[in-house]
């Protein structure tokens, strides 16, 4: 069962949102995000009174929940708009996800393990979060359901998928952690409107590897 938000965690929250604000989170909506999104309800019961320490976590079945620092900056690189149509290459906990669904996009979210696709799944319908959850292999895209106007990685791939550009809409952009299995380096790829492609490297992360045919 759900446990109600406390007053302790609202505050814990808050002074997340300031360390954040300290490290250059400066994305008001993302930030916003972040103050309103329990991360303790996505968070293994072992770790919940850690949850708004600025730490990733493990969630089971090898992956982890990653920092919130990692998740407010690649969200606002990514600069999503209301009503973006939005694919997120793993799921995870969800707590990625939620913070997309509360900034207002149109959220598809590709999990490849199906005992965490399942979890997120009810957790989702628990809180009422509004999201495209689907059990598969995040490397692939969601071609039926391109093109995307924002797609965010949140596993390192050995290189960009062109799957993933192909579904990247004109004027869309992608964030991903590019790198071998333990350490990566940022990307932001912009599809311009003549279709040639900007990519812009920024700044050094470790995540777990892209599991898929087109990643390891």
């Amino acid at each position: 069962m759900l446990q109600p938000d406390s007053y302790k965690e609202k505050g814990a929250r808050k002074l997340l949102v300031k360390e954040l604000k300290g490290k250059g989170i400066t994305d008001e909506r993302v930030l916003t995000a972040i103050g309103e999104v329990a991360r303790h309800q996505f968070i293994h019961k072992d770790f919940k009174h850690l949850a708004y320490h600025d730490k990733a976590f493990p969630i089971g079945e090898g992956q982890t929940i990653s920092q919130p620092y990692t998740v407010a900056y690649q969200t606002q690189m990514l600069h999503p708009e209301v009503g973006d149509k939005v694919l997120e290459i793993g799921t995870g906990s969800g707590y990625q996800a939620a913070i997309l669904v509360k900034l207002g996009v149109e959220l598809f979210s590709i999990e490849r393990q199906p005992k965490l696709y399942a979890k997120t799944k009810k957790l989702f319908e628990d809180l009422n979060l509004k999201a495209n959850l689907i059990l598969g292999d995040g490397s692939l895209g969601l071609p039926n359901e391109a093109p995307f106007d924002r797609i965010i990685v949140t596993a390192g791939a050995p290189k960009i998928p062109d799957t993933l550009i192909n579904q990247l809409a004109f004027g869309g952009i992608m964030i991903i952690p590019v790198g071998n299995n333990t350490h990566q380096t940022m990307h932001i790829l912009i599809k311009k409107p003549d279709g040639s492609l900007e990519n812009i490297s920024l700044d050094q992360f470790s995540f777990v590897p892209l599991i898929g045919s087109q990643a390891w």
